[in-house]
């Protein structure tokens, strides 16, 4: 099971492109879970993912995070605002499953 972490800067708007990632790797038959949190609770919660993923409006604390993920051995990336913007969760699925390989 993929494990994907997505963070912003609430985990509110993140939420709704969790659950349409999730629609998404139903119907690739892609076994996940995908979680929203905080960016706060970053440094706690990638130990327990396989990779994570940032929301346009914390992409200014990647290199931050980056130094972290990197102590775990997790990829770590920014969404794209265009795919962010309009949901679209096949194509941040695929980013995730892209950095997991």
């Amino acid at each position: 099971m993929k494990k994907i972490l997505l963070c912003c800067s609430a985990g509110m708007s993140t939420s709704m492109l969790v659950k349409k990632m999730q629609q998404a790797a139903e119907s690739k038959g892609i076994e996940c879970k995908i979680d929203a949190l905080s960016v706060n609770a970053f440094e706690e919660a990638i130990q327990e993912y396989d990779v994570c993923l940032l929301g346009p409006q914390v992409r200014f604390q990647l290199e931050e995070l980056r130094k972290t993920a990197d102590e775990y051995g997790k990829n770590i990336a920014a969404i794209s605002p265009q795919a962010y913007g309009m949901m679209k969760g096949d194509e941040v699925l695929q980013q995730a499953l892209d950095l997991i390989k």
